[in-house]
């Protein structure tokens, strides 16, 4: 009888440990999910940029200085999504908007150009595109959250240390001008 009792209680904690597991492979998975999502998002904005560039070029030809600032920008964040590295993308990206809202001061500059249709469908198209990163990225740094919170208490944290499990990172802006709210005059 106590060899029952003692056999139904191991088999017990190895099912728990299994299912506590299988949560945390299934919680890294969507993390991983989540961060695919990120990154067709950005390779759309990546796509789109240099179309709206060169839909700009034609009206503003003395504005070489914003041009190369967003390829600039453009290119290190392209290079940052090769690194793998969630912070280096993160600051990357947060570069390359911070050109765009450059980019997008300037152009205000231009009426004729605002009124172009090539222009404003490919500003809606990256305006979309910045939507579905931020709810891509909100999506992705809760999923971080619930995985990093599993891996970090009591049981699971035993089972992720046992199973290798190593907490994600967040996808945050980290420099303060990136956080500040453009400014818009008119």
């Amino acid at each position: 009888m106590t060899g029952l009792i003692i056999l139904g209680a191991i088999v017990l904690l190895i099912l728990v440990f299994v299912g506590m597991y299988n949560n945390l492979v299934r919680m890294r998975n969507e993390v991983k999910n989540a961060w695919a999502q990120i990154d067709v998002q950005l390779k759309r904005r990546h796509d789109l940029i240099p179309n709206l560039i060169e839909t700009v070029k034609g009206y503003m030809t003395h504005e070489r200085e914003t041009f190369e600032a967003i390829t600039r920008a453009r290119a290190g964040a392209v290079s940052a999504q090769a690194s793998g590295q969630v912070g280096q993308i993160a600051q990357a990206e947060g570069q390359l908007m911070t050109a765009m809202r450059g980019f997008y001061a300037v152009a205000e500059n231009y009426p004729q150009l605002k009124a172009d249709a090539n222009f404003r469908s490919l500003q809606e198209e990256l305006t979309s595109t910045e939507n579905k990163i931020g709810f891509a990225r909100q999506f992705y740094n809760d999923s971080v959250l619930k995985f990093n919170t599993a891996c970090e208490t009591i049981p699971s944290n035993i089972v992720a240390n046992i199973g290798g499990f190593k907490k994600a990172e967040f996808f945050e802006i980290k420099d303060e001008g990136e956080r500040e709210v453009p400014q818009v005059k008119f």
